[in-house]
């Protein structure tokens, strides 16, 4: 039995040494007419499971391909050592393989399945494997020890390994370390005025130990204007090493690719904001023209309003009206007593016979002392749309809890929609008392306040908007009482016609067939804005976190791409926040998608 052994791990040395000293013709040739030794920068082609390979742009072939093991990528130790320059051997008196790079001395030891590097040990099967009799070494701990960079192409299977030769005078033998190397380069000496500058990074650590900081001097993603810049570079390591500050010259023509104004409205992604200053806002988006559109209002569901007594001082209803078939009840409401209250909402039957009350949507937020916050949160509940399906039967004459919200104390708010249907008559009560019963019908009703107070026939409004062919920045303006009118309605607790300011819990749906390729952006010309819209089916918040004014600049809501079937947008005015706001519609060519 050990004289099988032996004779197997005969033939596996056999194997790794016809892996060490064959290499494909090709590459011999290449060998001939470039030394590696010589070679400043050696740029290296590995293609996963595939033989074929280039080595500084000629093409070889390997015996033991790249390979990729319990999703760890494995390359071939003697090629790579080779290409950059390394001693990759074996050593026959101690049945070893010896690697030297700068700083290290490896040991693979097969046979007893370790690893030696600089005297300290390591498990075989954490950095290498034979597969196929070749030697193979996993590719993050080979660069690191090499000092390479690499990059993996998912799409083409390929790996990019770029090494650079470490220069001279760098090592300190008092500290046993060497000064990092900042170096880069663009991808092109000459860019127009307002392109992506693409850097590539080339800095490296001779001791294999990483860059830790980067500093950067007259680097910008774009410049504006004409004329040669130069741009400095210096690196760290972790020891705190500093490279030598490396500068290249970039020139940046008089031919214009995007302006300032373009460059973050084409380049950032959906979500950021483009910081502006007054006068680019004043200039170039305050006073777009209007997209056109045809509005609509959508009858069939009354929209009861209660938000007057906006904040409220004593128990009793804050407003009260019937409604029969499919309605919307909407209320914002600040508790301004001194103690705890509970809101509720009471449902009477205004009939001799049963009613039935179902609920098909919902927007709901719990008690806050944030105005903003509970009114983004609960249009972002309300926007969602998931499937409600909640019923209650109320008996001839009787009266129900329909909804109650948690206490709320004072200070706080909240803020609800529902979207209910009734087969009869109902009297809805918007109520603020200890004791929610049916006795809370016999409080006061409280007088209003100056906010918005009433029903109203219409809680939908359609806009069917051309954005398929308009050619310079546009805009449809929210909220603003004249291009969008409020709606009116009627308040019974004051017998008086009334205007729905704000257009508060109505939904306003926006759609456009065959649109551009553009960006949607929103700008809050009001003051103080927090809330969500809703964008073929994806639900934008503006902004993530906090609140916008027009004076901290744009949010970027959408792209397009120019090859949707349509375009669809859904929004309602969250409480708390001020009007108008313009949605900008921002016209995009395909400049950035030329770029090479």
């Amino acid at each position: 039995m050990k004289r099988i052994k032996k004779e197997l791990a005969l033939l596996m040395v056999v194997s790794l040494l016809m892996s060490f000293v064959w290499v494909s013709p090709g590459a011999a040739a290449e060998e001939e007419k470039n030394p590696l030794a010589s070679a400043s920068t050696t740029y290296v082609l590995l293609y996963i499971d595939k033989a074929e390979a280039f080595l500084n742009g000629t093409q070889v072939t390997l015996d033991a391909p790249a390979t990729i093991i319990k999703d760890k990528m494995y390359v071939p130790a003697k090629f790579l050592g080779d290409a950059l320059g390394m001693k990759v051997e074996w050593n026959d008196a101690t049945r070893q393989i010896e690697m030297e790079t700068p700083g290290y001395e490896i040991m693979l030891d097969i046979d007893n399945k370790s690893v030696w590097i600089n005297g300290y040990w390591m498990a075989f099967d954490d950095v290498a494997a034979i597969v196929n009799g070749r030697l193979m070494i996993k590719l993050t701990w080979l660069a690191d020890y090499m000092g390479a960079k690499y990059t993996y192409n998912n799409e083409l299977r390929r790996v990019e390994v770029l090494h650079v030769n470490a220069p001279q005078g760098l090592y300190d033998p008092n500290t046993s370390n060497s000064k990092p190397v900042a170096k880069f380069t663009f991808a092109k000496q000459t860019y127009k005025i307002g392109e992506p500058i693409k850097f590539v990074d080339l800095s490296y650590d001779p001791d294999a130990e990483g860059i830790a900081k980067f500093e950067w001097k007259g680097k910008e993603d774009a410049y504006f204007q004409a004329g040669t810049y130069p741009i400095t570079l210096t690196v760290w390591d972790i020891n705190g090493n500093k490279s030598e500050p490396y500068t290249r010259n970039l020139v940046i023509s008089n031919e214009t690719f995007l302006s300032a104004v373009e460059y973050p409205i084409y380049m950032k992604p959906v979500g950021s904001f483009i910081k502006t200053n007054w006068s680019t806002l004043w200039s170039h988006f305050w006073e777009l023209p209007e997209l056109p559109k045809t509005a609509t209002e959508v009858p069939g569901r009354t929209l009861l309003v209660s938000d007057s007594p906006e904040e409220f001082y004593e128990q009793g209803i804050l407003y009260q009206d019937e409604v029969e078939g499919k309605a919307r009840l909407y209320a914002d409401h600040i508790n301004g007593t001194k103690e705890k209250v509970s809101f509720a909402i009471l449902a009477k039957n205004m009939t001799n016979k049963p009613v039935t009350i179902k609920t098909t949507n919902k927007g709901e937020v719990w008690p806050s002392v944030y105005a903003n916050l509970i009114g983004s949160e609960a249009t972002v509940d309300f926007l969602l749309g998931d499937p409600l399906s909640e019923s209650m039967t109320i008996p001839a004459g009787q009266t129900f809890t329909y909804k109650q919200m948690p206490d709320f104390y004072p200070a706080q708010g909240v803020n609800l929609f529902y979207d209910l249907e009734t087969d009869g008559k109902v009297q809805f009560s918007f109520i603020a008392a200890k004791d929610v019963s049916q006795k809370a019908l016999a409080l006061p009703k409280l007088d209003f306040s100056g906010h918005v107070r009433g029903t109203f026939p219409i809680s939908e409004v359609k806009w069917n908007i051309d954005a398929s062919s308009f050619t310079t920045p546009s805009r449809l303006i929210l909220g603003d009482g004249i291009k969008d009118p409020f709606l009116p309605g009627y308040d019974p607790q004051r017998k008086a016609e009334v205007k729905n300011d704000g257009n508060y819990g109505v939904i306003y749906k926006i759609h456009a067939d065959k649109p551009r390729k553009m960006a949607i952006m929103i700008l809050a010309k009001g003051g103080v804005f927090k809330g969500p819209i809703k964008i073929n089916g994806d639900i934008r918040l503006i902004p993530e976190s906090g609140v916008i004014t027009a004076f901290d600049g744009m949010q970027i809501l959408a792209k397009t791409t120019g090859k949707e079937e349509s375009l669809d947008i859904e929004f309602s005015p969250p409480a708390g926040s001020a009007f108008p706001v313009d949605l900008i519609f921002y016209p995009l060519d395909d400049r950035v998608e030329q770029q090479p």
